[in-house]
């Protein structure tokens, strides 16, 4: 209890009178109380104890000797007008956050759009014919993929070799074969399965050919012999 009886200024038997900062100090001493009632510390994402064991408020990077003196802080105007700050400026990430769901929703919408109106035709027709070069016996492949269907004589197949551990249709995989695909959107991609052997890039061994008139591409390959390379 505050004693208010033997103040300056005041009668025998009243309540005396109260300064202005005596006030304060009051006011801010209920606000500390009802604050220790109600607000959980350990929940408070702005409290922190440093090393030194005092308290500090992350909000408004002030210090504090103990959890009372940080509570009385929390009601001063200093530190709701930085939770008022805190809050718009999160109201206004929310908003940009939200306006730019909603463009990437609209985007994914779009190119989800485009992507189902590119209907996959299927796989095309091919043919696989293997012989041997007539000069150094060397083992020659020839593929042949026939693509009716394709608009645009600028487009053509393209190819690419791929080991077998960058591929996941066969488990484990087989060191002893790599795979030869070939593409060319709208159709599905073709893969043969080959001898993971040396191939031959010298000229005339490896050759490939896109015909716009037939839609045909052609891609012939020739191994190379490792024995009369060694002789």
């Amino acid at each position: 209890m505050v004693d208010r009886q033997n103040r300056v200024g005041s009668k025998f038997g009243g309540g005396g009178v109260s300064s202005a900062q005596q006030t304060e100090r009051e006011r801010k001493e209920r606000l500390r109380q009802l604050a220790m009632e109600t607000v959980d510390l350990a929940r408070d994402p702005y409290l922190m104890r440093n090393h030194l064991g005092t308290y500090e408020c992350k909000l408004c990077l002030t210090l504090h000797t103990n959890e009372a003196n940080y509570l009385s802080h929390t009601q001063g105007k200093k530190h709701q007008a930085g939770l008022a700050r805190r809050a718009a400026m999160e109201a206004k990430m929310a908003k940009q956050n939200e306006a730019t769901d909603v463009m990437m929703a609209l985007r994914a919408g779009t190119q989800v759009s485009q992507a189902q109106s590119k209907v996959k035709i299927g796989r095309p027709g091919y043919e696989v014919s293997k012989s041997r070069d007539p000069d150094t016996n060397a083992r020659c492949l020839t593929f042949e993929l026939h693509y009716p269907e394709l608009d645009g004589g600028n487009r053509q197949p393209r190819h690419r070799f791929m080991s077998a551990y960058e591929q996941r249709v066969e488990t484990p995989p087989d060191n002893n074969y790599q795979y030869l695909l070939i593409a060319c959107d709208p159709y599905e991609t073709v893969g043969f399965k080959i001898p993971n052997e040396k191939i031959d890039k010298g000229e005339g061994k490896f050759v490939t050919n896109w015909d716009v008139d037939s839609r045909m591409f052609t891609l012939t390959l020739h191994f190379v012999d490792e024995e009369a390379e060694k002789n």
